[in-house]
């Protein structure tokens, strides 16, 4: 049944629409339309940008878990309460799994009262924009990757130009320091994104810097900058020998990927390099506790065959990294999926 002109108007107000009883419904119907749009757009990108700060959270916890494992591995020893502690949670998942209700305090079990609570699958959960995205990937097929990449960016649910992300379940131990893959490639194309690249050198290398694109260069006037936390940068490059002097901001830089790493190509003494490659598209990645590498390789408007030549310059590169100790495959799996989008299982260039 159709709204009345005062219900729409009403409808109308409450979007912040000033509109009166001069114009037709058929304008406010359209007016209202085009303001649901805007909001659900907006919506997007907020869930986006929350996204990115859950990812960055996570981050920062798995550096303090890796902290607190390091300190009991020195000391050889765990509390009582701990391992008890431990001993009790891992008891409680088995039976969880094994489904066995029983309590341990030897007491009889109590049925719950009332109807059992519905559970809807994980999929009919999702909104109706990934649903329709994820019904036009096959369940269990394996894609290719440049046709995954294809329908990556055919499924994209998202009204943004949102990410395309690489997700590789590695046969590795990251326990093992000669598991831990980490390294740099650079992307032929980029990463969609405009880096902010900071610098951290002497006064001599400050005009290469800023001619190679830095955006924020400094030396004493950084540090001031730091105590702030001011972080307006998404790559930080130093020099070896300013390197001791970020050594008390460690905890700010590094549970923010920030801290600059020889590894990553970001202490270097030709900092114009070093920025031109950041500014290029060099990116990092490493394994992480479950053995998985993420990796966005550009955007959606990309198309497959940009994505596909970052995509290869990554599986090139991960390659080459492959621990020699490694016993068994290396590659176990492949996904590709948007930001937003579902996930979709691909070959794995990696033999």
């Amino acid at each position: 049944m159709a709204k009345k002109k005062a219900d729409l108007l009403e409808d109308a107000k409450a979007l912040g629409l000033k509109l009166t009883e001069k114009n037709t419904i058929a304008e406010i119907n359209e007016a209202i339309k085009a303001a649901a749009e805007k909001v659900e757009e907006i919506v997007e990108e907020v869930a986006e940008e929350v996204s990115e700060i859950i990812k960055e959270a996570e981050e920062i916890i798995e550096t303090a878990e890796e902290k607190i494992e390091e300190a009991f591995a020195k000391s050889g020893k765990r509390s009582k309460k701990h391992a008890e502690e431990t001993a009790d949670q891992e008891e409680k998942e088995a039976r969880k799994e094994a489904g066995d209700t029983t309590p341990t305090d030897g007491s009889e079990a109590v049925a719950k009262k009332g109807p059992k609570p519905i559970t809807r699958p994980r999929l009919e959960r999702r909104g109706k924009k990934y649903q329709a995205a994820a019904a036009k990937v096959e369940k269990d097929k394996v894609y290719g990757l440049v046709e995954a990449l294809k329908l990556a960016t055919e499924t994209n649910p998202a009204k943004f130009d949102a990410s395309v992300e690489l997700h590789v379940r590695l046969g590795v131990d990251p326990r093992q320091a000669d598991q831990n893959v980490r390294s740099t490639v650079v992307l032929p194309n980029g990463t969609g994104k405009d880096v902010k690249v900071a610098v951290f050198a002497p006064e001599a290398d400050h005009a290469a810097a800023k001619k190679a694109g830095a955006n924020v260069i400094g030396d004493e006037t950084f540090l001031k900058q730091l105590d702030k936390e001011e972080l307006n940068f998404d790559v930080l490059i130093a020099t070896p020998a300013y390197m001791p002097k970020l050594g008390k901001y460690a905890r700010l830089l590094g549970p923010r990927g920030l801290m600059p790493n020889p590894k990553a190509g970001t202490v270097a003494v030709d900092v114009a390099k070093a920025v031109s490659e950041a500014k290029a598209g060099k990116v990092e990645y490493r394994v992480d506790k479950q053995s998985i590498v993420h990796l966005s390789i550009g955007k959606v408007s990309f198309g497959e065959e940009k994505l596909a030549e970052n995509a290869k310059a990554f599986f090139d590169s991960l390659a080459s990294q492959k621990p020699s100790s490694l016993k068994g495959m290396y590659v176990k799996s492949v996904t590709v999926a948007t930001t937003q989008g579902p996930a979709i299982v691909t070959e794995s260039p990696i033999a």
